[in-house]
């Protein structure tokens, strides 16, 4: 069953399907939203108490309940000086070192850092570290600054929209190098810091505080875009949502924090919790 599920996901119209679902997550007939809304809550048992507007009925359409906001106090922001806070709710595929240029997907495959961010040059991070955070449909959908951070620039790379779940990250080579993706490059105290929004199937847009929607159009080369709005961000605050489940990876200079040593590959972690100490 593994084996025809896993053809599909290379026969499929990736972004056909992603443009229709685009669509139908904006559907504002009542009782479809409502029952989508309510179907959804069911299944993945999500805490509405969590969330700002707690009543499913007040959402416009379902993507609107999907990137809902959460209460002020429900993601506590570790503020301390030298701790690298989680940017977003999700689990963590894995963590660790880069080396070589190359970072670890999941047992047996890795892809590159050059690939992941579409460039030629890799010395910032090619010995560095990373964290890579899968955002499952349960999951808030919003993406936060991970420390104090300038946005200096973003790069819109094209690619395909494999599933992101854990299952094909196993089976799929160089999964998030392949993918659409947004790349922010940040300016921190740390160094350079890339921060990737990875795109997956049925990821119907991937927008940003900045720039606004970034997808749909889906982009057919690298584009390099410049921030049109905020680029000065406080650790915990707002840089962009997924609509749909999808994943982060985060890559940092060399030794420049130390994970945190109970995280692990599987652990679920929240928006605002310490994942690693900045090394001094």
């Amino acid at each position: 069953m593994q084996k025809i599920a896993l053809f599909f996901q290379y026969v499929l119209p990736h972004r056909l399907l992603s443009r229709l679902m685009y669509y139908l997550m904006r559907i504002k007939v009542k009782p479809i939203k409502n029952f989508t809304i309510k179907t959804m809550v069911r299944k993945f048992d999500i805490n509405l108490d969590e969330a700002a507007e707690s009543d499913f009925e007040a959402y416009p359409h379902f993507n609107a309940f999907f990137t809902r906001a959460l209460k002020t106090d429900a993601r506590p922001i570790n503020t301390a000086s030298n701790q690298l806070v989680a940017p977003v709710d999700g689990v963590v595929s894995q963590l660790g070192e880069i080396k070589q240029g190359r970072i670890i997907q999941a047992k047996n495959h890795s892809y590159s850092v050059k690939e992941l961010l579409a460039t030629e040059i890799d010395a910032d991070y090619r010995d560095g570290q990373f964290i890579t955070i899968y955002l499952s449909p349960r999951d808030y959908h919003r993406m936060h600054a991970p420390l104090d951070c300038c946005l200096k620039s973003m790069r819109h790379i094209p690619g395909r929209l494999f599933s992101v779940a854990d299952w094909t990250t196993q089976e799929i080579p160089r999964l998030f190098a392949r993918n659409e993706r947004l790349v922010n490059h940040l300016d921190t105290d740390l160094g350079p810091v890339a921060y990737v929004y990875v795109g997956a199937i049925f990821v119907s847009s991937i927008e940003t505080v900045t720039n606004g929607v970034i997808t749909p159009p889906y982009a057919s080369k690298p584009v390099n875009l410049v921030p049109q709005g905020q680029t000065d961000y406080q650790k915990g605050e707002e840089m962009g949502r997924f609509n749909m489940g999808s994943t982060i990876v985060l890559l940092l200079p060399k030794d420049s924090v130390r994970f945190n040593s109970e995280l692990k590959p599987g652990d679920i972690v929240k928006l605002g919790q310490s994942i690693a100490t900045i090394n001094d």
